[in-house]
């Protein structure tokens, strides 16, 4: 049984250290097999993106024997070495273009005093298009590769600064314009990131870059499918099934549910965030939130706070492509960079006379878990968390019980903890916080559910009871209670089989607060 290793990222060590490798170099083998080719590839963090980049980088520089026993081992290549230009932002912290001046010039004196080629120019960007044509001319191959892991981490780290962002983005721009001007000099160049960002010469001005981000062909290069999993950690899956009490066909049915269910492409095919499942292996077999612990984006939150977006109006909407492209610093769509930071996933495809349109949704119980655990912090702040958390944990009892009453006073000092100044007095706020409670607590829960008589504002199904809620903003709960009745939502019920429970609920801007609720039986 080989050792696990979550956090190395080089391939030379996974395979020296003679560490568990998930064998993806078939499809290393598609990219490096045309005589010349320039790919970019997003996907959220921890998916594996910089083991695969040195992966490359191992390959170019000849080193045949560390693969041996792979699928690239066997193939028709000629593992000719190339120089290398392999630039990571992956451990860099860098706030302002001074400080990523700074950080590329030190990389390529580095590169230049390993490759024992001068550093030509005074500018980043004639040293960088100096060193491309310089190491390409000394190489018996007469061309130079280029890795670019990260690429964006910059301009993500400082996306609450516009400002200090554009004059990153600036940086970047004209660096990375280079990759286009020597392009004659390079072999193969592979730029990772998580987002897309317009003006940054890859997107703008890179024509010939292939974006395989949502290629099917590279759908599953990152993660561990159900397959993997089954193949490569088939020595551990029994003890782990022991461990949990449950047959192994049980134990994978619920690996699958806590990590499973990313989709790149427009084929249903799914992958595990490959960090989780080695953790989950490497941890006594727990299953936990191992995706949390990597970080998640604050610039995300706030943002979702100051424009107040609704996360079960994005779940509910169909998306055409757009969605997946390049953004504008300034025009930053939440919903597309929740799908490319890894919170949302494709859950679904479908074709509206010739345009393929995508629905989009949490890929699995793990980061659904995360975003809703993000969102309860920001909305009750640092001060009043463990309160907040303290009566999330109250509401699982009060709904376990069907204690309705019991639940909406416990919502009502849920509202209490949230800060006056952060709230936004609009019917649409309080619905997201009734909707994010109710996905932590794992209930069922539909917003704005259709019927033939209108929209529901939210119901929730549970093993014993259907709740149908209606929410009024300054009225009163006896009108929304009304809108039920008159519009027959349970009607949409009624064949369920389980009771049905109508609430109407009213809220008081001016307070921040539920001023009255009224519940009956459908």
């Amino acid at each position: 049984m080989k050792d696990l290793n979550t956090g190395i990222s080089v391939f030379e060590d996974m395979i020296l250290g003679n560490f568990l490798y998930v064998d993806k170099t078939e499809y290393v083998w598609q990219l490096i097999r045309p005589a010349k080719d320039f790919y970019f590839l997003s996907r959220p963090r921890r998916f594996g993106k910089s083991l695969l980049v040195s992966t490359l980088k191992a390959v170019f520089e000849g080193k045949k024997e560390l693969f041996r026993g792979l699928a690239l081992y066997d193939k028709p290549y000629d593992w000719k070495q190339y120089p290398i230009i392999s630039i990571s932002f992956a451990n860099s912290n860098l706030s302002t273009a001074q400080d990523v001046s700074l950080f590329l010039q030190d990389e390529l004196a580095e590169i230049s005093r390993a490759m024992k080629i001068p550093l030509r120019g005074h500018s980043l960007v004639k040293q960088f298009e100096y060193l491309i044509e310089d190491l390409a001319g000394s190489s018996p191959a007469g061309q130079a590769v280029v890795l670019i892991d990260e690429y964006d981490k910059p301009i993500l780290g400082n996306i609450g600064d516009l400002a200090q962002c554009q004059e990153i983005l600036n940086v970047l721009k004209g660096f990375y314009s280079n990759i286009k001007k020597c392009g004659a000099s390079i072999r193969l160049a592979f730029i990772t990131g998580v987002s897309k960002f317009s003006h940054v010469s890859l997107f703008s001005d890179l024509n010939n870059l292939k974006d395989i981000t949502l290629n099917p062909d590279y759908a599953e290069m990152l993660g561990f499918s159900e397959r993997d999993i089954r193949e490569n950690f088939a020595d551990r899956l029994p003890a782990a099934a022991k461990a949990n009490g449950m047959s192994e066909e049980e134990l994978m049915q619920r690996l699958l549910a806590w990590y499973d269910g990313y989709r790149f492409s427009r084929v249903d095919t799914h992958v595990c965030n490959p960090v989780s499942i080695g953790k989950f292996f490497d941890n006594g077999y727990d299953f936990s939130n191992y995706w949390d612990s990597t970080g998640t984006p604050s610039f995300l939150l706030k943002l979702m706070q100051d424009k107040a977006y609704s996360p079960e109006a994005a779940l509910d909407d169909w998306y055409d492509e757009s969605i997946f492209a390049a953004y504008e610093l300034g025009k930053l769509d939440i919903t597309g960079l929740l799908w490319q930071t890894g919170y949302l996933t494709i859950k679904d495809v479908r074709k509206d006379d010739d345009e393929r349109q995508y629905r989009l949704d949490f890929p699995d119980r793990e980061v659904q878990e995360t975003f809703n655990r993000r969102l309860i912090e920001l909305y009750a702040g640092e001060k009043r968390d463990s309160e907040a958390w303290s009566l999330v944990r109250q509401f699982r009892t009060a709904i376990r019980n069907d204690d309705l009453e019991g639940f909406l006073t416990l919502f009502q000092s849920f509202l209490a903890c949230i800060s006056y100044q952060i709230q936004i007095h609009e019917e649409k706020y309080y619905q997201s916080i009734f909707f994010v409670v109710f996905k932590l607590l794992g209930a069922s829960i539909e917003a704005e559910s259709c019927t033939n008589q209108g929209r529901i504002d939210a119901y929730i199904r549970t093993k014993t009871t259907v709740y149908i809620f209606e929410f009024k903003l300054d009225k009163s709960a006896d009108e929304a209670l009304d809108q039920i009745i008159d519009r027959r939502y349970f009607e949409k019920f009624q064949s369920s089989g389980l009771p049905i429970r109508m609430i109407g609920v009213n809220f008081d801007s001016t307070q921040g607060r539920i001023d009255g609720w009224k519940i009956l039986p459908a």
